[in-house]
């Protein structure tokens, strides 16, 4: 059926309709065909009709002049829409495409006016600054195979030139949850380390909780690699052999799944992506030199992503669907406990060594000979926990279950 009856029809012409059905002249069928309306719209005019049937109109007023953007707006779209088309036109930034949704908060954070992102796509087209994408052949299924919070953490980093002006690429951490998409950790590091992946890991247990399985690639950080061997010997020295960042993991209750593919991590790389389609254009408007005037804004963008973005796979904002599925019970995020023999979280959250005791009752750790402070028979094997410091390193000596000796030692920026 039509919409808009004030277009067709004029007020007196719906009033003897409305009438002639009150008296009964004509039927609801024949009522609804002349009007070409529904009948939710007719008995909404019926009714407003019978409050007052002198003053009823089916005409409502319209205020376009709040629809009209400024040229003083326009002129900032337009400064905006430069920007991004600086950053494309750049090649070592990844930024490739324009980001209208992007440019429509900038305007409304300069000029505190409302606008939608189609009237910047709109604009955008009129003046040129607009890019037609290439549709794709194939479309890549998306979806959500975990039923609970936590029980799947998929763990990345990437690297790209996330501020132009910083002349250097920096490393972005992050770990989503699975389920719910909502990002439990996100930092920019200059250079990842087996270290910052550790701290990244002990942040995302100690406040959210140890969840079932850590989904991550087959970087030599989560995996080990040795490739002199046949091929049997490093299939199974893979499987076998520990990292220290896998070590951290098992000990928590956790266990590892290894991704078979760079196109098996998607749903860790779209908030790449994401953060990189809008993180580098503030870096780049901010003019940011250094990770650390460039965290704030990283915050910032995980905020917004966590709590007010809408995920286009799930339909929800990734905060509220993490809450909803908790007060559910729908949660296997456990609490972090320490187990015994420990009693410090630094031995948990370390880097984990082992060397064998010499003839001389000493361990050789990179160029320092430690004494073991208790006799102990050559070759016996000493387990070290070392938590790097700002400034210094701490080494921990386990034997046996317990601590033998602390050392300190200087940190010279190696970890």
């Amino acid at each position: 059926m039509a919409d808009q009856i004030h277009r067709r029809l004029t007020d007196e012409h719906v009033k003897t309709l409305l009438e002639l059905y009150e008296n009964q002249a004509i039927d609801l069928a024949d009522v609804l065909q002349r009007l070409g309306c529904r009948r939710s719209r007719f008995f909404e005019l019926l009714q407003r009709y019978r409050r007052d049937p002198k003053s009823f109109t089916i005409t409502y007023p319209r205020d376009n002049a709040q629809h009209r953007l400024s040229p003083a707006i326009d002129q900032i779209i337009r400064e905006e829409l430069e920007k991004d088309y600086e950053l494309i036109r750049n090649p070592d930034t990844p930024v490739c495409n324009y980001n209208y949704a992007y440019i429509r908060d900038q305007v409304v954070r300069r000029t505190g006016q409302k606008i939608s992102a189609q009237s910047v796509r709109n604009r955008a087209k009129a003046w040129g600054y607009y890019i037609y994408k290439r549709k794709k052949d194939k479309k890549i299924p998306r979806e959500v195979v975990t039923e609970a919070a936590g029980m799947l953490l998929q763990h990345d980093a990437s690297q790209h030139t996330w501020a132009p002006y910083a002349n250097q690429q920096w490393a972005l951490i992050t770990t989503i949850e699975d389920h719910s998409r909502y990002l439990l950790y996100a930092d920019l590091v200059e250079k990842e380390s087996t270290w910052l992946h550790i701290q990244a890991a002990q942040a995302v247990i100690l406040e959210h909780g140890i969840g079932l399985f850590y989904y991550v690639d087959r970087h030599s950080i989560f995996r080990y690699k040795r490739t002199h061997d046949s091929p049997w010997h490093m299939r199974r020295a893979q499987e076998e052999a520990l990292t220290k960042w896998r070590t951290v993991i098992e000990k928590c209750n956790m266990r590892v799944i290894y991704a078979l593919s760079p196109e098996a991590k998607g749903k860790v790389e779209r908030p790449y992506r994401w953060l990189q389609d809008r993180l580098v254009r503030s870096c780049a408007r901010e003019r940011i030199r250094t990770v650390d005037q460039a965290r704030p804004l990283l915050q910032e963008e995980v905020k917004r992503y966590n709590e007010r973005q809408v995920h286009s796979t799930t339909g929800e904002i990734p905060a509220l669907r993490l809450q909803r599925a908790i007060r559910e019970g729908r949660n296997c995020f456990k609490p972090f406990q320490l187990r015994p023999p420990y009693s410090s979280r630094k031995d948990v959250f370390c880097l984990h060594e082992y060397r064998k005791v010499n003839g001389y009752n000493h361990i050789h750790w990179k160029t320092q000979n430690i004494k073991i402070p208790i006799p102990l028979p050559r070759g016996t094997q000493i387990e070290l926990h070392i938590v790097p410091h700002t400034h210094r390193i701490e080494m921990r000596l386990w034997y046996k279950d317990r601590v033998l000796k602390v050392i300190y030692y200087k940190n010279d920026g190696q970890f």
